[in-house]
Order: structure tokens, then C-alpha cells, then sequence
């Protein structure tokens, strides 16, 4: 009303007002452009904290403080180590199947968002090439996580996060060759129907016919695989009294004669105990291996917080699947029959030809398998996942395997400094 009052008044004066308010405006974009400055420095300086947080435990640093937190607690086989410290220079998929410690450590920082979500009694070490076979008590072939050495309770998106990091970095191996949000989204199908479903074991008969024919190898033949058995060296250091009081309970009957072996075998556990005894029973080989566990390396990475349990059993005997009789926590030991149709099966093992999106798909049910352990999180769970944004797993999966690229160099990079001073 002034204004308009000034204009009627003096002409001349609303040519001042005029330029009074174009002075504002230019002044409340100058401040504002101040103001985006001040906020992007400020992020700025926010990553770069988190990158120094990152940087002040280097790869390096991690590795020896996490073996000797390791070494208070189990004994180590220094051979063993040095061939893990080795493999993991390979390749960086290796890597990452040896570095759980580390993961659990980088993790939460590089992933904030994804790490906050439900907890559940979670397998934590998850990737692709954790899951094998075995037979259940009415012998039939089960299809499913093999290993679980470092079961905790964690969020859920750990496992989810870490299986779909392993797959993009065996795409770029050349080990599988779906596109990685394709891979993403085939564990996540696979996880929520698997969660909805209530869960279902995958047992290769009449259901999983196709996955039953990828399950077989030449290294699953029986002549191959004891061929292997019985060129394992003899071990001929003392053995623990438990281990080997826990393999004679695992045989089949009582006073049975069997050699100790030494066996390499995983990368996450290399350099821990590992004692095999094989024998000969009623007309043929029988295996068993007593492996040494530890706390989960997850609560090394939390500073102790957490169970200091171990929860092998535990997630044994809550999953929704068919477990294996043979696989049994004794004390510090898990004890296993090996077989030629209970192991491990490796990517390359794989025939050319198979349905890579239905095999993560299968990986992601087979997670909602025993994350339905956790019955209490299942409804908290369900409606995180409806929550999170459409390319979630994706997106922290990229996040993760750049992260794990960049310490693999850098370990790379400390082996070569280490062979030049030598």
C-alpha cells in the first residue's frame, strides 16, 4: 500500500523502491549461496572424517590386531596364516571370503543406512560360495549354507549386503555373468519370498532337480575325492585332547583305528586348527574333521560388545532347513563328516550352462531360511524391507565392493613393500 501510495505520489520515487528490492533479492542469493557453501563444506569435511575414521585403521593394522586378538583365544598355525595373508594378495573375491574381520569393521561406516535394520541371529560370512551340500537324517541331499563360523546377532541387511557384494565382485571375476542389479534383485526376491513363505528346506530331489545337476563335479566324485583324502600329509604334532576325544564320538563305533591329517582348506578360518581323521570302515574310506571356533570376529570389530558366545549350534537348530546330523559343536570343535556329497560348492565347479538369477535367487530363500530362526524379528523385518528404497541393496552393495577393492590394493601394495625389504 506504501508503495502504491509513493507511485501516485512521485514516480520517481517508485524507481528507487524498485531498485531497493532488486539490491534485496541479489542479497538473499548471495546468502543463500553462502549458506549451500557453508552446508557442502560442511559435508565435505563430515566425509573426510569418515575417511580418516576408515583410514586410521588401514587393512594392515586390522589384519595384525585382529589375529592377535585371535591368537589370545585359539591357538594359530603360522604356516597356515601366512598361505591365507597369501591368497588374499590373489584376488580380491579371496579377499573378501578371508576378510570378514575387516568387513564388519568398514561396514556400518560405509553403509550407515543399510546397517541400521532389525537384528537377527545371522550367518555374517555370507557369500557365494558358502553353500554346499549334505546329507539330512533320511538321507537325502540338502542344498544350503555351509559354513558358520561367525554367526552373531547382527541386522539382517549384513548377510543380505555381503552375499550381494560377493556377487558383484564374481561378475567382475568373470565367475558369473548376470548384470549386478540383476544379481541384487534375485537375492532379494529370493530373501522376501522366502521370508512371506515362511521358509522352506531345499532338498534336491523332487522340488530342485536343476540345482541337484549344478551341485555335481568332478571333485564330488567319489575315486577324486578320497584320492584327495589320502594324499592330505599326516599331522605329527600333538592334537588336543578335545578334538580328538570329540572325532572318536563322531565315529561310528567305539576303538575304530584312523590317521590325523592336516587339511587346507576356506579362507575366512585358515590358520586355525583343523585335524581330519580318516579311516577305513567296512569296506571303504569314512572321514570326519574337528575344526577350532572362535567368538564371532564381529564382536572384535564392536569392541567386545555383543555375545561372546558361540552360536553355531544355535543357528543350527533354529533355521528352517534339514541339518546335518554329522555337524556338531563339541565344546570349542565343530565336528563334520566330510563326503564327497557334503561340501562346499565352488562357483567354478559350475556347469557353463545354468540359471544364474534362479541360483541367487535360491542363495537369497535359502538367507530367509535361517534368518526365520529369529522369529521374534520376522514382522520388524518385513516392514524394514517394504521401508528401504528400491535399488537399496544394489547401490550398498556397489559401496561395499569399492571399499573392498580399495583395501585389497592396499594390501596388495604392503605384500610388494614387504617382499622388497626382504
Amino acid at each position: 500500500m506504501l508503495a502504491a501510495a509513493c507511485h501516485r505520489a512521485n514516480p520517481a520515487l517508485q524507481r528507487v523502491i524498485q531498485l531497493m528490492r532488486a539490491g534485496r533479492n541479489l542479497l538473499d542469493l548471495f546468502y543463500e549461496e553462502l549458506r549451500r557453501t557453508d552446508l557442502t563444506q560442511d559435508q565435505q569435511r563430515q566425509q573426510g572424517d569418515s575417511k580418516q575414521e576408515r583410514g586410521a585403521m588401514n587393512i594392515e593394522k586390522a589384519t595384525r590386531k585382529y589375529e592377535t586378538w585371535l591368537a589370545k583365544r585359539i591357538p594359530l598355525l603360522r604356516s597356515d596364516l601366512n598361505l591365507k595373508h597369501k591368497s588374499m594378495r590373489e584376488a580380491v573375491f579371496p579377499f573378501l571370503r578371508a576378510t570378514f574381520y575387516r568387513w564388519s569393521q568398514l561396514w556400518p561406516k560405509v553403509c550407515p543406512t543399510a546397517a541400521k535394520a532389525p537384528v537377527v541371529l545371522a550367518v555374517g560370512d555370507l557369500h557365494v560360495e558358502n553353500f554346499g551340500t549334505w546329507r539330512d537324517i533320511e538321507g537325502r541331499l540338502i542344498w544350503g549354507i555351509n559354513d558358520l563360523d561367525e554367526v552373531n546377532f547382527m541386522p539382517y541387511t549384513i548377510d543380505l549386503v555381503r552375499l550381494s557384494t560377493s556377487a558383484h565382485l564374481a561378475i567382475d571375476a568373470a565367475h558369473l555373468t548376470l548384470g549386478k542389479k540383476d544379481a541384487c534383485d534375485s537375492i532379494l526376491k529370493g530373501y522376501r519370498d522366502g521370508l512371506v513363505a515362511g521358509g522352506r528346506a531345499i532338498v534336491l530331489g523332487e522340488r530342485h532337480h536343476w540345482l541337484r545337476e549344478l551341485a555335481r563335479s568332478e571333485a564330488r566324485n567319489p575315486f577324486t575325492f578320497w584320492e584327495k583324502m589320502q594324499a592330505l600329509p599326516t599331522w605329527r604334532q600333538p592334537v588336543p585332547k578335545s578334538a580328538l576325544k570329540a572325532l572318536a564320538r563322531l565315529m561310528p563305533e567305539a576303538g575304530l583305528k584312523y590317521r590325523i591329517a592336516h587339511r587346507i582348506a576356506g579362507l575366512g578360518s585358515l590358520g586355525r586348527e583343523r585335524y581330519v581323521a580318516i579311516a577305513d570302515w567296512r569296506g571303504g574310506k569314512i572321514a570326519r574333521e574337528a575344526k577350532a571356533l572362535v567368538t564371532s570376529a564381529y564382536v572384535w570389530a564392536l569392541d567386545g560388545k555383543g555375545t561372546s558366545d558361540i552360536l553355531y549350534q544355535d543357528i543350527i537348530d533354529r533355521a528352517v532347513r534339514c541339518p546335518d546330523p554329522f555337524v556338531q559343536l563339541r565344546g570349542r570343535w565343530i565336528i563334520r563328516r566330510l563326503a564327497p556329497d557334503c561340501s562346499r560348492v565352488e562357483l567354478s565347479s559350475l556347469p557353463k550352462e545354468h540359471d544364474e538369477v534362479r541360483l541367487l535367487y535360491e542363495m537369497g530363500w535359502e538367507t530367509a531360511n535361517v534368518h526365520l530362526g529369529s522369529k521374534s524379528a520376522l514382522k520388524a523385518v518385513l516392514s524394514d524391507l517394504r521401508k528401504r528404497p528400491m535399488n537399496w541393496l544394489h547401490e550398498a552393495s556397489q559401496a561395499m565392493a569399492k571399499a573392498t577393492v580399495e583395501d585389497w590394493k592396499e594390501w596388495k601394495a604392503a605384500g610388494r613393500r614387504a617382499a622388497h625389504k626382504r
